[in-house]
């Protein structure tokens, strides 16, 4: 199961240098045009034709830029292995000394490309014997990216369904969400075709089996952030067997509720709005005056209001309360980018939504000209609609809704009423797994950031107890996530685990 799709609170890391570097430029200017990634060509697949011939495939690998680049074929239905295949878009940068097998990555989401986080992540911010020692691997998941992708609307599509503020304290309005949501379902299901049914975790998770078995290795080594954590633990439960040394950072424990899942991030993002509001009003140039307290209240107006009556944007479009909740919450995925929230809620409160505008296109991949620079939001929906849909009824999410509030008051509005999304979604949902013990699987490492806005820390220790072979590694801090930019001591114990196997002391705090 997945976070509430509504939200989409576990997507997109800010982790990287890059976001940071992009949310400093958004500190000078908010206008100029957007850099996207260049799209190449990827090199054709040898037949599949059924779960045998997938597994003994040979990877075609070709110079794609500074990396390899390859495409494995597997089968869309893994109960039909000999029915219709589709394509996994892998890349590689190759290790550079003696090498110890491959490491495979994902960034989360879901519905983030595993490609572009081997350039943007793994391959600068890994450490340095783990780039020596390993082939670095990234893959776009089922769905995903430059593979066999989820394809739905066009960007005016987009911007309408990320926008919308609907009216949930009326029957009509939570209707109005459901007709919205099962509109853009259905023309997910005539652009995507029968993928749409299959894009669930399980499914992506028996993908990477067959992955490392055609990389050559007979056990598979990992790094997952976010979302990533959830398809490593469906990997060690479905093949603990295989199991080598897997890292899960940002835990997200696939065996919660919904509920307890939405109103786990709700009460992350509230306590990491109130870490930078204390940060910020410590500073000359706030624009939140008075205690704590007065300061998540303010915020909470620029919210209200928003969803009244929106705020000018960009000239083009204005600054809905949707809008306003994406922009406010990218920030707080890390520290050093809290000076852009701070300049984007000065400019709101004046009554100029540009800059939070700007931060919820970041968000929500959105380029100046109106188009998406990827499926990564239509990815997010289509696997959170196949893995968990929650309840929809009414008075069940009103209830859901009224305690989601009381625990997050300032943000927790933005986190109920999540099944709304899947509520007429056109295929069935797949589901997860009864259990996810991953008995037998070598140990593995789940990482926890003390005051992480979207996968709680709560979540961490809970991941950590489910897996049978869980070793619990905190980082005490802000932000999401820990391994490449937190401290000395959580890459050091992670380079350790992946180049020695070394684990750490199960409860180690850095």
């Amino acid at each position: 199961m997945t976070p509430d799709p509504r939200a989409r609170s576990s997507a997109l890391p800010a982790r990287s240098a890059a976001l940071v570097a992009v949310l400093a430029l958004v500190l000078v200017a908010c206008t100029g045009p957007r850099q996207q990634t260049a799209v190449t060509e990827r090199p054709s697949a040898a037949p599949v034709v059924d779960l045998d011939s997938a597994y003994a495939q040979q990877l075609d690998w070709q110079a794609c830029g500074d990396l390899e680049c390859a495409t494995l074929v597997v089968p869309m239905d893994y109960d039909d292995p000999t029915g219709e295949m589709i394509d996994i878009a892998v890349s590689r940068h190759v290790a550079t000394g003696d090498k110890l097998g491959s490491l495979l990555v994902n960034p989360g989401g879901p519905g983030a490309s595993g490609i572009d986080a081997l350039s943007s992540i793994a391959v600068p911010s890994f450490g340095k014997q783990v780039v020596e020692r390993y082939d670095l691997v990234g893959f776009d998941p089922r769905g995903v990216a430059a593979s066999t992708p989820v394809e739905c609307v066009d960007g005016p599509g987009m911007d309408a369904i990320t926008s919308t503020d609907f009216d949930f304290a009326t029957d009509e309005g939570i209707a109005a969400a459901e007709a919205a949501y099962g509109e853009f379902g259905a023309a997910c299901l005539a652009s995507s075709g029968p993928v749409l049914e299959h894009v669930d975790t399980v499914s992506a998770a028996k993908d990477m089996d067959v992955l490392r078995a055609v990389l050559g290795d007979d056990t598979l080594t990992y790094v997952g952030y976010s979302y990533g954590t959830q398809l490593g633990a469906t990997y060690a439960a479905l093949f603990p067997e295989n199991v080598g040394r897997l890292v899960l950072d940002g835990a997200l424990d696939p065996t919660l509720s919904s509920l307890e899942l939405s109103a786990g991030q709700a009460a992350g993002f509230e306590s990491a709005l109130r870490a930078y509001v204390e940060d910020c009003q410590a500073g000359a140039q706030c624009p939140l005056r008075g205690d704590v307290e007065d300061g998540l209240a303010q915020v909470k107006s620029v919210l209200d209001k928003a969803r009244r009556s929106p705020l000018p944007g960009d000239g083009r479009r204005s600054l809905t309360g949707q809008l306003a909740f994406s922009g406010i919450a990218l920030p707080l995925y890390n520290e050093q980018s809290w000076p852009a929230l701070t300049q984007g809620l000065s400019a709101a409160m004046s009554g100029d939504g540009s800059v939070l505008l700007r931060l919820a296109d970041l968000y929500n991949d959105r380029s100046d000209d109106g188009t998406y620079a990827s499926n990564s939001m239509q990815a997010f929906w289509a696997i959170g609609c196949a893995d968990d849909r929650g309840t929809t009824d009414v008075a069940e999410m009103r209830a859901q809704a009224a305690e989601i509030e009381q625990a997050a008051p300032t943000v927790g509005y933005f986190f109920g009423y999540g099944g709304v999304i899947c509520a007429n979604w056109p295929v069935p949902e797949a589901g997860g797994l009864d259990d996810y013990s991953a008995a037998g699987a070598a140990p593995i490492l789940v990482i926890g950031t003390t005051n992480d806005p979207a996968t709680p820390y709560a979540w961490a220790q809970s991941l950590a107890e489910t897996l049978d072979s869980g070793t619990l590694l905190t980082y005490e801090g802000e932000g999401h996530t820990a391994y490449g930019r937190s401290n000395a001591c959580i890459g050091d114990a992670v380079d350790a685990y992946l180049v020695d196997g070394t684990v750490p002391d199960d409860g180690t705090r850095c």
